[in-house]
């Protein structure tokens, strides 16, 4: 109920991955998204008009996920690992996995695109892939189904711009007050989350089409108590991760100054005049 506290008339649409969101934003269909900063950047560099606003989660909250077969990293060598699709931070943190194991994507370890992240699972269950990365609420389903979880990346520690909201610059200089609207609200909804959990985990219920409390409190645990964060500010550090994993695949991503990506002067605005901190008194 934020966006409408804002005065916002927001219609929620789900994208399956983050390249088709960000072509919707492109296209001009969509004037925010919560977005990967490595899709956003990738995008930027491309020529596109956007930049990220803010960044909610700077980890990846993702795990690898392997069958059987796959008893030690070195087992991954010459196996298939499931991504959602190429560009997409599941797609990052496939080939952070595998060079955090001393191999190289593609060819040592093979990338299959399996669509949505709740595909994947399937793909396990059948055999086409051996070894998947996973999200939280499918984490908990490949457990239950007796996959295992090989490694939590965002234990690895490393900052990255895993997931925020970005928005077209042109769009942001002309409806100035609809961004900082629009950025409120989410902010607000930051501390009701951390502050609410029986609220947060009914929403989460909601929009997740699940019953399930076990699989709803882990969700929240990880992705709200433990790393969403209470100022959701952009850092140099998380996207200079973006632009290092990206430079191995566009050298126009090379030297990019980090700065160049993201704009939290409206986060700066409410933080500075004590918008934030109000929310949680």
């Amino acid at each position: 109920g934020y966006f409408k506290k804002y005065g916002l008339d927001i219609d929620q649409v789900a994208f399956p991955s983050g390249n088709e969101g960000m072509a919707a934003m492109i296209a001009g269909e969509i004037e925010f998204i919560a977005i990967a900063g490595s899709t956003t950047a990738s995008a930027n560099i491309g020529g596109s008009d956007v930049i990220s606003l803010a960044i909610t989660h700077d980890r990846l909250l993702t795990s690898l996920v392997v069958n059987s077969t796959i008893q030690r990293p070195e087992d991954l060598r010459g196996k298939a690992i499931g991504i959602s699709r190429f560009g997409t931070s599941i797609d990052t943190a496939a080939r952070i996995v595998i060079q955090h194991y001393g191999m190289e994507p593609i060819r040592d370890v093979s990338l299959i695109q399996v669509g949505a992240v709740a595909s994947a699972v399937g793909a396990l269950r059948s055999g086409r892939i051996q070894a998947a990365i996973l999200s939280y609420p499918t984490l908990v389903q490949a457990r239950r189904e007796g996959f295992r979880e090989m490694l939590d990346i965002a234990s690895l520690g490393m900052p990255y711009a895993a997931s925020g909201i970005t928005a077209r610059k042109s769009f942001v200089a002309q409806r100035k007050e609809v961004a900082v609207n629009y950025v409120k609200a989410v902010v607000e909804a930051i501390a009701r989350v951390k502050r609410d959990k029986p609220f947060a985990l009914e929403v989460m219920g909601k929009y997740f089409r699940s019953t399930d409390k076990e699989m709803l409190s882990e969700t929240y645990e990880v992705a709200s108590t433990k790393y969403l964060k209470r100022v959701p500010y952009p850092t140099p550090e998380a996207f200079r991760a973006v632009l290092d994993e990206l430079a191995q695949v566009n050298p126009k991503a090379k030297g990019q100054e980090p700065k160049r990506f993201y704009d939290d002067s409206i986060l700066q605005e409410l933080d500075k005049a004590g918008f934030i901190n109000a929310l949680y008194k």
